[in-house]
């Protein structure tokens, strides 16, 4: 039932990316492009942003699990603020630096000229971004997935209605800006949508409310945040350093139409994630508060029910993508080349193969960050992304002959490893007490004594 609403909330998240893609692809698809070979840069940026994002929900949900609301407040802010210093580094570097950051991946000219202005752009939003992300897992790890929802909502809602006046302009009135106006637009949304959640905060939702008590730095409570956060940060940080060499692959070898495919590919891909997210974000918070709770068990089921339901929510999407490919492909890119269509054609079917995986790598971490094994997300991931997905597309683009495809293959095949071998030691740490021994370290009177 928590998920409920975080799938709707992460429907609406990716409905921002969609749109933005949507009305891009009628700039040109070297737009298209442009914005697809800076994502995986901004992945890279949103590393950072998963120490106070990660790091804030497990805090919380413990506590609240062992009734320590004061506790959970001040988690929270402490969440919050240093949220707020690292979009704002981040932000201030990308801005300096957008042109040789996207000068490694040695992309087109033409390309290059939309991807410098959108990532110099969106890092002025990164404050934002980063606030907003750590609003929602406080939330969340209070149990309001409604109040994260309707964050989320106002701020696609406004991107979706700003993105076609940015883009293209309306007259002398608001000129044209092209990609820059699709980075405005998801700022604007943004803000507007955290402006909402501190309203809902200050008032007082479920236990999160505004206290003089809660509202003071404590460096214990950002150590413990960070601590918590850092591995999971480690795991965005490996997932989308190889992401952007898979860019400078499929670049290399596919050139604009293999990157816009290859952008229309993960931009459709985010959404049939959905369920998967979902069911994360909220497994995490209940493997948490269960476990301070003492009930590991209870834990435990939480992580197998939410692979079931995600494995075959995840399976039905992909059956709906590998049936209308055609389709898909003509809606985002409508005038593409022969050649970017095929591919994307091509890649939409081969991603549909892997997403049963998916739901499974999404809620096994749920199950092993919930229970503070972070670090143990983070080992699966660097071995699904370096061990597997990154040798397989460079062996077959560059060696075997198989170019742009063989980076369309790694990523589904990459998924399916991680999954079976993600599962398997799940199986076996669980087994072997680890649930238990989470239930001593949150409340110090667990079971597992």
């Amino acid at each position: 039932m928590l998920s409920v609403l975080l799938v709707a909330q992460n429907l609406v998240q990716v409905a921002n990316q969609v749109v933005d893609v949507f009305w891009l692809g009628r700039l040109s698809e070297n737009a298209v492009a442009g914005v697809g070979l800076v994502i995986p840069l901004l992945g890279l940026l949103y590393a950072l942003d998963f120490i106070p994002f990660v790091g804030t929900q497990v805090v919380v949900s413990q506590r609240v699990g062992t009734d320590d609301y004061p506790g959970a407040r001040r988690g929270a802010f402490n969440g919050l603020a240093f949220a707020l210093l690292a979009g704002a580094l981040a932000g201030v570097a990308v801005i300096g630096f957008a042109n040789p950051l996207v000068g490694l991946l040695r992309p087109d000219e033409v390309v290059s000229t939309y991807a410098v202005p959108y990532l110099a752009t969106y890092a002025i939003g990164l404050p934002a971004f980063f606030l907003a992300d750590t609003m929602e897992g406080s939330l969340v790890g209070f149990g309001d997935s409604r109040g994260a929802f309707y964050l989320n909502v106002v701020a696609v809602s406004l991107n979706v209605v700003l993105d076609p006046i940015l883009i293209f302009g309306i007259g002398p009135l608001i000129p044209a800006m092209g990609v820059r106006g699709a980075a405005y637009a998801t700022i604007i949304g943004y803000l507007v949508g955290l402006g909402l959640a501190v309203g809902l905060v200050v008032r007082g939702r479920k236990g999160v409310k505004v206290t003089r008590t809660a509202c003071r730095l404590r460096p214990a409570d950002i150590r413990e945040i960070v601590r918590i956060g850092l591995p999971s940060s480690g795991q965005t940080l490996g997932r989308h350093s190889v992401r952007v060499l898979m860019v400078g692959i499929v670049s290399a070898v596919g050139g604009p139409a293999g990157l816009a495919a290859y952008t229309v590919g993960a931009r459709i891909a985010s959404v049939a994630f959905i369920p998967a997210q979902g069911l994360q974000q909220a497994a995490q918070s209940v493997v948490g508060q269960n476990l301070g709770a003492d009930q590991p068990d209870r834990a435990r089921r939480t992580t197998v029910v939410g692979v079931a339901i995600a494995c075959g929510s995840l399976a039905v999407a992909g059956i709906v993508q590998w049936l209308v490919p055609g389709l898909l492909a003509a809606t985002f890119i409508p005038g593409g080349s022969a050649l970017g269509t095929a591919l994307t054609i091509d890649y939409l079917r081969i991603l549909a193969y892997g997403y049963p995986a998916l739901g499974v790598i999404y809620v096994i971490a749920a199950g092993f960050n919930g229970a503070r094994k972070t670090r143990t997300s983070m080992v699966i991931t660097l071995l699904q992304y370096w061990a597997v997905r990154l040798p397989i597309a460079v062996a077959g683009a560059f060696y075997l002959g198989a170019g742009v495809h063989a980076v369309f293959w790694a990523v589904t095949i990459s998924n399916v490893a991680a999954a079976i071998g993600g599962g398997l030691y799940y199986w076996w740490r669980s087994e072997d007490g680890m649930l238990e021994a989470a239930a001593v370290r949150a409340t110090g009177t667990g079971k597992g004594l």
